[in-house]
């Protein structure tokens, strides 16, 4: 959404602290031998004592307040009571919500205890990839340079990147234009990056596969072929220098 007055800017600032603070709470909060549907159960617990609402659970009815995304699953994880987690797996929480009529989202993967199957070099590569493109997101940049940045520092970092999975627009609603804000670069695409609006900027860097593939219960998505997905996300309000990080209150960064 473009912010033209005051009180919108005041609405995506709530929305998005409210998003960034359950992100930040349900990482710290999991732990081994607990169930990914009663970490998604804390969360909703979160949003409602904010008064906001579940994203996912509301626009396209996903079955939890959040995607929890353990191991292989590269994202959209549903929670659920039989996915116990374990010393040193590899999850995602990606947290969206409603508020006051206003929409953010933000995500992050992490290890749970001890780095045992040495995934903190994707992880890393992630929340580093995404800082550097953040970074460079100011009015007037193409869409398109950035995406050619993210898969340039996943390449030099020895990974890759998911194709078919994007940032976004965000702010009236979850998902508004513009709607594909990629980790590569499609030359043909001239869109630009415009002050003053509010988008979701996340990376996508993988082990092995380039595209992500919908699994039987028509929501899970894994990688083609196979390995890890990490997953780094900040909505951001866009200006004429750095962007304002409206979803740091998650730490992700920390």
């Amino acid at each position: 959404m473009s912010i033209t007055k005051e009180s919108e800017l005041i609405g995506m600032q709530k929305i998005s602290e409210v998003v960034g603070t359950t992100l930040k709470l349900m990482r710290e909060y999991a732990k081994v031998g607990m169930s990914t549907k009663e970490l998604d159960e804390y969360g909703g617990e979160i949003l409602k004592n904010y008064g906001a609402k579940s994203a996912p659970y509301e626009t396209y009815g996903f079955p939890g307040y959040s995607c929890i995304s353990v191991n292989k699953e590269a994202a959209h994880g549903i929670p659920s009571k039989k996915k116990i987690l374990q010393e040193g797996d590899l999850i995602n929480i990606d947290v969206s919500a409603e508020l006051n009529g206003f929409w953010s989202d933000n995500g992050g993967s992490f290890i749970l205890g001890k780095d045992i199957h040495n995934y903190q070099p994707l992880v890393d590569a992630s929340k580093n990839i995404l800082r550097k493109a953040i970074g460079n997101i100011k009015g007037g940049v193409k869409i398109s340079e950035i995406g050619y940045l993210i898969e340039t520092e996943a390449k030099k970092s020895g990974f890759k990147v998911i194709k078919n999975l994007a940032g976004h627009g965000v702010g009236r609603s979850l998902h508004e234009e513009p709607e594909n804000i990629l980790n590569y670069r499609v030359k043909s695409n001239r869109e630009r990056f415009k002050k003053n609006t509010t988008v979701a900027i996340e990376t996508f860097i993988s082990t092995n596969s380039t595209i992500a593939i919908e699994q039987n219960d028509g929501w899970t998505l894994v990688g083609n072929k196979g390995g890890y997905v990490t997953q780094h996300e900040q909505t951001i309000l866009v200006t004429d220098n750095y962007p304002v990080i409206l979803t740091e209150s998650n730490e992700i960064w920390s």
